[in-house]
């Protein structure tokens, strides 16, 4: 059988383990996995664009469990009532192809996305890191202004979006989730990231836009750049990736669809799982410009159903589907067909 998780069960999941505590749980399981990156299986997404959006595939795997996202990326989607992004996953056993889990990702990709980020700023991030810049106060958020005061340090956010109710929303939910967290509101991105240590732009156009210009950029600022995540759509101007030192989760698809697709296919870039495994370095001096060019990438899907899996087979949740048929004779498939006939039959005779 299979453990299935909904919604529902991933919310009462994160809500056992507390919200603070998974999201730094899951940043150091993403991290344990980078330093292993040798031993994965790696690809960029699969992708199935259109003009309003697109369709992915999110495949990673070892020796012991295969994984892959399902996930869309529709901006046009909050004015249908819908999410920008809505996503599902499986996690397999490879010896066998067994689907152990399948899950919702929703959810959970907005905290995997959050402990990656957390996971890049611990890297790469001034040690005395205190006030983020929140460029972009949609869906993700919360997950990210939550990491990065519950485990860098961050005292202040100061918070900026074109849609002004966005940013009331994330405001009032800070309120109560994080009391002692100090939220302003900015009437611009210059105002929002002046004096910042840490910028994340998340904003969701899928166009060429320019959330960050050259002359917002400060001495030491840690950019974290999670919104340019697909081909056409980018959030900083040339001139700040060429005045930083720029780190990406997988090089083949971040020239794609990262940040970088502005620049020349030989701008020099640094692997982070290098900087993790303490092959290179990170932040070489305290005036770098560091810039985390996160697109996503399947490895931390992977740590979040490895994860994911783990915690509700200890804590008892999620419920077990017959997602394959069961094999009490592997050889004859057929006889499943038997099964729904018998069940149409007595239906038919209630």
């Amino acid at each position: 059988m299979t453990r299935f998780i909904d919604v529902a069960t991933m919310a009462d999941l994160v809500a056992e383990c507390g919200l603070e505590t998974f999201l730094g749980d899951l940043a150091d399981a993403i991290a344990a996995d980078f330093v292993r990156w040798p031993e994965f299986d790696k690809s960029a997404r699969v992708a199935s664009h259109s003009e309003v959006g697109v369709i992915e595939l999110m495949p990673a795997a070892d020796r012991q469990r295969y994984a892959f996202k399902y996930v869309n990326g529709h901006p046009a989607n909050t004015r249908r009532g819908l999410y920008t992004v809505m996503a599902f996953g499986v996690l397999a056993d490879v010896e066998t192809g067994w689907p152990v889990l399948l899950s919702e990702l929703t959810l959970a990709t907005a905290l995997r996305t959050a402990a990656t980020s957390l996971m890049a700023a611990r890297a790469l991030a001034r040690p005395d890191a205190r006030r983020l810049a929140l460029i972009g106060n949609g869906a993700q958020a919360e997950f990210q202004a939550l990491a990065f005061h519950a485990h860098l340090g961050i005292k202040e956010i100061v918070a900026f979006d074109v849609d002004p109710a966005a940013t009331d929303k994330l405001m009032r939910n800070l309120a109560q989730a994080a009391p002692r967290l100090r939220v302003r509101r900015a009437a611009s991105t210059h105002e929002a990231v002046r004096g910042a240590d840490i910028v994340t732009t998340i904003t969701a156009d899928k166009t060429r836009a320019t959330i960050l210009t050259p002359d917002m950029i400060e001495p030491g600022m840690h950019l974290n750049a999670v919104g340019g995540d697909c081909p056409g759509k980018t959030e900083l101007h040339a001139d700040v990736l060429w005045g930083a030192r720029v780190f990406v989760e997988y090089e083949p698809q971040t020239r794609i669809e990262g940040d970088i697709q502005q620049l020349p296919a030989d701008f020099p870039v640094v692997d982070l799982w290098r900087v993790l495994a303490g092959q290179v370095e990170g932040r070489q001096r305290a005036e770098q410009v560091t810039v985390f060019d996160s697109v996503g990438f399947a490895l931390e899907d992977f740590s979040t159903l490895r994860l994911v899996a783990a915690r509700a087979e200890a804590l008892g949740l999620g419920e077990t589907i017959e997602l394959v048929p069961s094999a009490d004779d592997p050889k004859d498939l057929f006889r499943h067909t038997r099964r729904g006939r018998a069940r149409r039959a007595l239906r038919r005779a209630a």
